[in-house]
């Protein structure tokens, strides 16, 4: 009977772990009448099969096809072995090894089969806050190593009970080595706790929160990858107190509703944009209000879009079963800290903000914000990449050697290379404290061990101040640390998950990022490959009076613009910016751009737009990056015809250089003339998509180039990059756009990566 078997050894790579895999395989293999076992790896899953051959290619065949929902298998390799005379299948414990490459699942929200179970009355998990099976729940944010077993884990806190232990140890059962497996008995419990983190009695905490939210109070709640701020989204002195508190002045808050119903009593939800909020990633989307909603007007001031998300964990469903519209659910830190993760680090960050913590006791090894997404020009936009998303690799067209690329100071993410699989690590936020420093460090740490890559070259931004940039000089040692400029490390990045090759016309625009001749860059046209590129134009320097100090005050960078446009005329204008800042005022910003202190030349376009929003009385302070510019967007009107005129200079060997006082000269005329706010923001967006999209048919014919890659901050303009988009692909250019990873920078480090392997390799 031997000699009619064969047998094969098969290795698979992917997201396999955690995932119920192997009892996946456990049952085809059964199926097929397969004798063999099967075993998690530190480089995914390991099998051997033995049968009759047509039986074992069949099984082979289904493995991809018949999958478990959450896994995701990157290659198969098969090879023929002795037949050893196995009497069944068998799942077996999990092997280490030398090399660790198997991928590790993305923390998921909760299913529906466990969302059942969870409002059973008559299930042994009715109403527990962590209900879990291999098909849902944590495993990012709770794995401290690989292969992805209990003990490596924050589970190994927690001894199941017998009858959790008999489901974990059954393959035929929905929770068969789910990690994250307990029950109200052996399992994490809530605990509702003070302002000063002592224990309240009460015989349900979840409900007592409900009821204390409902009263207006702000309740830090733990969930996935950290902490919450909660209150209801309805009560206006409840938001604003939360605001007060958290120093969170403008910038919009997150909101939660129970279902996609609830949602659209508030929003206008696309069928495209349902499937993003009921993806099993369940991001934060930025949905358009409607006229008139309950939602408190400070939950997101100025601004035509709401950010929502739906219940992604056991404790979010029960809560909004108290009836809630919605909650707002942002970020529980001080503004520009990292999210709380930590018990004790809640009670002491949060003192003074909190009025109560609903706790638990299950630990988060790696914070993880809620991601941000968009539907725009046709697919979704990636705004911030992190919980549901990572540590899915963003995968490659090549091979490169292991990189760490550091990132740059703002919406900081790191990037960790293997093979064709870029790893780009959660959002960390902006490096300007030592607690998202240390975070930072923690990130590069963790995500190192876990994916078990040692780098071969460390990347990083030109900046020399920036924390990153000393990072990464710090710990390349003996091995290479390549500076790349920000601007390519945009483009590149939009090719890398696009799979493509260069060279690209590639527009990458945005608010600040060193250039190589030590001006402030951001309105940058450049011919790019991965190993080098060239500046083929730029918008026209103008000076920043006062550097950062300008950035919160888009009313400088309006006064820099006037001046660059209008010259000795300046005095002679009439605007609602000079309503708002005194003579004197601009005195002294005109006397620092004449002697050259402290104002470094910027072609940002970003900055361009903080001047038109001030120069037509709409945003003279920010109260944090892009704020201006964001405003600007929101109140333009769709249906304004016209644009400003726009010139450029083109001398051969230079970069072309695109004027910018024709543009500011006809907004100014626009708004002397009575035109609004609304219109002038029309036709200012409307005069870029036009510019730039000529100015691509002319390098075209100069370069005989006709891809075209937009990245960088601006870009998430939604009205840009439509336009912008669809006047590109008119004209015939094959274009590529950020959906993987943010066109901020937080997709800066993959760009970082691949210009850096690129530029090691080059001769």
């Amino acid at each position: 009977m031997t000699d009619a078997l064969t047998a094969n050894r098969l290795e698979i790579n992917g997201i396999v772990q955690g995932v119920g895999f192997r009892p996946f395989v456990y049952q085809l293999a059964n199926h097929y009448g397969l004798k063999g076992e099967v075993a998690n790896t530190a480089t995914g899953v390991s099998l051997i099969v033995e049968g009759p051959p047509n039986a074992i290619r069949q099984f082979i065949d289904d493995l991809p096809v018949k999958k478990p929902p959450l896994a995701h298998i990157v290659d198969v390799s098969a090879t023929p072995v002795a037949v050893n005379g196995f009497t069944v299948f068998s799942i077996v414990k999990s092997r280490s090894s030398a090399a660790r490459t198997t991928l590790i699942s993305p923390d998921v929200m909760v299913c529906e089969d466990c969302l059942a179970e969870m409002r059973n009355p008559a299930d042994r998990r009715f109403g527990y806050p962590f209900i879990n099976c291999t098909n849902c729940g944590p495993r990012y944010t709770i794995i401290d190593d690989v292969p992805y077993d209990r003990p490596k884990t924050s589970m190994r806190n927690f001894r199941m009970c017998a009858q959790c232990q008999a489901e974990y140890d059954d393959p035929d059962n929905r929770r068969f080595h789910a990690q994250p497996n307990a029950c109200p008995v052996c399992g994490p419990r809530v605990a509702l706790c003070d302002a000063g983190g002592k224990a309240i009695t009460t015989d349900d905490p979840i409900a007592e929160t409900a009821r204390r939210i409902r009263s207006g109070n702000i309740v830090a709640v733990k969930g996935l990858g950290g902490f919450h701020l909660v209150v209801d989204a309805t009560q206006a002195d409840a938001v604003a107190r939360l605001r007060r508190r958290k120093h969170r002045e403008e910038k919009p808050l997150a909101l939660m509703c129970s279902s996609p119903d609830r949602i659209r009593e508030i929003a206008r939800v696309t069928d495209a944009e349902e499937r993003l909020l009921t993806s099993i990633q369940r991001p934060i989307v930025l949905l358009e209000k409607r006229e008139r909603t309950h939602i408190a007007d400070a939950v997101s001031p100025r601004n035509r879009y709401f950010g929502i998300m739906l219940p992604y964990t056991p404790l979010h469903h029960l809560l909004l079963d108290a009836g809630f519209a919605a909650l707002v659910m942002t970020s529980a830190n001080l503004s520009e800290e990292p999210i709380a993760i930590d018990n004790a680090e809640a009670f002491v960050r949060l003192d003074g903000i909190a009025d109560a913590f609903l706790a638990h006791d299950r630990d988060i090894y790696l914070r993880s914000d809620d991601s941000i997404v968009s539907y725009s020009a046709g697919c979704m936009r990636s705004i911030r990449r992190s919980r549901g998303y990572v540590p899915v690799p963003v995968f490659l067209k090549d091979d490169i050697p292991p990189v760490l690329a550091c990132g740059a100071e703002l919406k900081n993410t790191v990037c960790l290379t293997r093979g064709k699989q870029a790893f780009v690590s959660q959002h960390i936020g902006d490096l300007e404290n030592r607690a998202t420093d240390d975070f930072f460090r923690l990130t590069v740490d963790h995500l190192q061990r876990i994916l078990d890559i040692d780098p071969q070259i460390v990347a990083c931004d030109l900046h020399p101040d920036y924390l990153s940039t000393r990072y990464a000089k710090e710990r390349a040692g003996s091995i290479p640390c390549i500076e790349v400029q920000h601007h390519h490390a945009h483009i590149a990045a939009c090719m890398a998950e696009n799979k493509a090759d260069g060279p690209v016309i590639g527009l990458s625009f945005d608010g600040t990022g060193l250039g190589t001749d030590g001006t402030i860059w951001g309105g940058e046209v450049l011919v790019a490959r991965y190993h080098t590129f060239t500046r083929a134009a730029h918008l026209a320097t103008v000076p920043m009076p006062g550097s950062a100090a300008a950035i919160r005050e888009p009313w400088r960078m309006a006064l820099s613009h006037l001046r660059s446009a209008f010259g000795e005329d300046l005095g002679a204008l009439v605007l609602p910016l000079f309503r708002s800042v005194n003579q004197q005022q601009m005195n002294v910003i005109l006397a620092m751009m004449d002697k050259q202190i402290n104002s470094p030349l910027t072609s940002s376009l970003g900055r361009l737009f903080d001047a038109v929003a001030a120069i037509i009385g709409l945003r003279g302070k920010v109260a944090f990056e892009g704020q201006a510019a964001m405003e600007l967007e929101m109140i333009a009107d769709d249906t304004a015809s016209g644009h400003y005129d726009f010139s450029w200079e083109d001398h051969g060997d230079d970069p072309i250089l695109i004027s910018n006082a024709p543009i500011i000269r006809g907004v100014v005329r626009d708004v002397n003339a009575g035109l609004s706010p609304a219109t002038v923001s029309g036709r200012f967006h409307q005069t870029l998509i036009i510019l730039f999209d000529q100015l691509c048919r002319h390098l075209r014919t100069a370069t005989g180039i006709d891809r075209v890659a937009l990245s960088g901050g601006v870009f998430q303009n939604h009205r840009l990059l439509v336009g912008l988009t669809a006047a590109l692909e008119k004209s015939g250019f094959d274009l590529l756009t950020h959906r993987l990873v943010p066109a901020n920078d937080g997709g800066l480090s993959l760009g970082q990566a691949v210009v850096a392997a690129a530029k090691v390799a080059a001769p």
